[in-house]
């Protein structure tokens, strides 16, 4: 495609009205736009973010949250709606704010609040809050307002933190110190009924067992030869009529039992301790057998001088002394049958008893361990809400309050005329480029040959009478003149008589979502 600039600058003189109709609407929207915005006044305050004056190597902070994850938490908590209308309303932000809409008010104060949070490793945590008002002592009290806010916020932040985190453990103590002695009071519970078959004594149980075993089958032998040895004296009498004359019964059948007894602690003694409730026992029936042959010895006659020991041939009394003898084996053995009897069961009943202590025991450990340890971060919480009640832990401070300041900081009308003479320039190409799109006539021979195929042989410009040169160049130049005086005229009318032109370009620029 062959550029014909001579072609192109004739279509730009014939369209430059209209271009410049564009581009002084927009030119002039903007300037005056520009010229009546009302001043602007913007303020500012530093918060820092300082670290705790414990150290963590000493008391561990409840708080764990990122300095700057806490400062995003506040900021989204300070720019809340209900916080925006309460502000707006107190300090009468903008003009006419009983007649705007809630939601007006709240897109126009986050519109014009600036909040920016800076830091990073090794360097300190900030945060800037900026406010931009329609006069300076309206920022300057919304932005001190906000600090208000965020001081308090943090505050009660690390306050209910902290209080929460105590609460919860002052309860996990209670808790767990009451699981505690339910557990302590099953576990006595459990031992006491169980006292004769717990596995702590199983092997003094079992070496009692073996001993009293080992006594039975004393027991039996000794019932079983004195048996046998009554049957052979009832032979020896039935066969001969008579006792063992020559065998002088020197002791009765008391000094014989205590001889045995005495026998018998000689034996436990070797066994068992002094307190053993064995050794009382006998040492009780010795001690009643001696008095009874002491009271009797007493009681008896005395011999005469010369008279010789009188010879028993009785057979009842014999009889009697080797019955006695065996009542007493057999009641032992009986009480000693008995008491392996429930040893064995205790033995037997060891076992089941084990698995359920050990399961109880292991319960009490748990829920111990679990105490102590709820018991330490009780401690802790009450050093760190002791840290946050006196302020010695992380906090937030103000390092710069806001100021009223003295000279406007707004808005940039260099700014907006230059966005104007920006948005004429473009709608005015636009216009140019966009009617070069669309029109399909065909105006010059490089169109014709690359439409048809046709190569013209000859091209006969069109020859301008000197009239219409003067008429053309006349509606031109009026056509300028028009539109440099008609449009500014239109605006001021409609600036004038309809609606301000700041406050239709911002309705415009609502439509369009440019605000």
């Amino acid at each position: 495609m062959n550029l014909d600039l001579q072609f192109y600058w004739g279509l730009l003189l014939r369209r430059l009205p209209v271009m410049m109709a564009l581009f002084l609407v927009c030119v002039v929207s903007a300037g005056v736009t520009a010229l009546k915005l009302p001043p602007t006044y913007s303020t500012s305050a530093q918060l820092l973010v300082e670290e705790p004056q414990i150290p963590d190597s000493m008391v561990a902070a409840i708080v764990q949250t990122d300095a700057n994850q806490q400062l995003q938490v506040i900021e989204q908590k300070l720019l809340t709606r209900a916080n925006m209308l309460d502000i707006a309303r107190k300090f009468n932000v903008f003009e006419g704010i009983r007649s705007m809409a809630p939601d007006a008010i709240v897109e126009g104060m986050r519109g014009q609040t600036d909040i920016r949070r800076t830091g990073g490793r090794g360097q300190a945590t900030l945060m800037s809050v900026a406010f931009e008002a329609r006069s300076g002592a309206i920022a300057a009290n919304v932005v001190n307002e906000y600090m208000t806010l965020i001081l308090q916020e943090s505050s009660d932040f690390r306050m209910s933190r902290a209080e929460s985190t105590l609460s919860f453990f002052e309860q996990e103590v209670e808790r767990l110190g009451d699981d505690l002695d339910q557990q302590s009071a099953r576990l006595v519970e459990f031992k006491n009924a169980n006292s004769e078959a717990l596995p702590g004594d199983l092997n003094y149980r079992q070496n009692r067992q073996t001993l009293l075993q080992e006594r039975q089958a004393r027991l039996e032998r000794d019932v079983a030869a004195l048996v046998k040895q009554r049957r052979d004296m009832v032979a020896i009498f039935e066969a001969t009529g008579r006792v063992n004359a020559e065998r002088n019964i020197q002791l009765s059948p008391e000094e014989e039992q205590l001889e045995r007894l005495r026998f018998d602690l000689e034996q436990a003694l070797g066994i068992y301790s002094e307190t053993n409730p064995r050794i009382s026992v006998l040492r009780n029936r010795i001690a009643k057998l001696e008095k009874s042959l002491q009271d009797r010895a007493d009681a008896a006659p005395k011999p005469e001088e010369g008279e010789e020991p009188r010879t028993v041939t009785v057979l009842d009394l014999t009889l009697a002394e080797m019955d006695q003898r065996l009542e007493s084996m057999e009641q032992e053995l009986g009480t000693v049958t008995k008491e392996l009897e429930a040893l064995e069961a205790s033995i037997q009943a060891t076992a089941g008893n084990a698995i359920v202590l050990s399961g109880l025991e292991r319960d009490f450990g748990n829920i111990q361990t679990r105490y102590n340890e709820a018991v330490r971060n009780l401690n802790q919480a009450r050093v760190n809400e002791r840290i946050e009640v006196s302020a010695q832990g992380q906090r937030i401070s103000v390092i710069e309050s806001a100021s009223v300041p003295q000279e406007p900081s707004g808005p940039n009308r260099f700014k907006f005329i230059a966005a104007g003479i920006a948005a004429g320039g473009g709608l005015a190409v636009g216009f140019f480029v966009l009617l070069e799109l669309l029109n399909r006539n065909i105006r010059r021979p490089f169109e014709l040959q690359s439409k048809y195929g046709i190569i013209p042989l000859a091209v006969i410009p069109y020859m301008e009478a000197r009239r219409e040169r003067m008429i053309r160049r006349l509606v031109l130049v009026g056509a300028f003149v028009a539109v440099l005086i008609g449009v500014p005229a239109v605006l001021w009318y409609i600036d004038t008589n309809y609606m301000p032109l700041d406050i239709l370009a911002n309705k415009v620029f609502d439509r369009l979502g440019l605000t």
